[in-house]
C-alpha cells in the first residue's frame, strides 16, 4: 500500500510554502509533520501570517 502524500500549504505572501516532508528546521518542526499538526501559534516565517490564512496547494 502506497503512503498518502501530505499536502503542501502556501502562505498568503506566496514567498513561503510549508512542505511537510521537509518540516521547519528553524522552529524545530521535524520532517514528516503534517500541516494540521503544526502548533496553533506557528506562523509564516516570511510574513508572519497565521496558519488559518495558508492555502492548500493542488500538487
Amino acid at each position: 500500500m502506497a503512503d498518502k502524500k501530505m499536502s503542501r500549504y502556501e502562505s498568503p505572501c506566496t514567498q513561503y510554502t510549508y512542505d511537510p516532508e521537509a518540516g521547519d528546521y528553524e522552529r524545530n518542526i521535524p520532517p514528516g509533520t503534517p500541516f494540521e499538526d503544526l502548533p496553533e501559534d506557528w506562523c509564516c516565517p516570511e510574513c508572519g501570517a497565521e496558519k488559518e490564512y495558508f492555502e492548500e496547494l493542488d500538487d
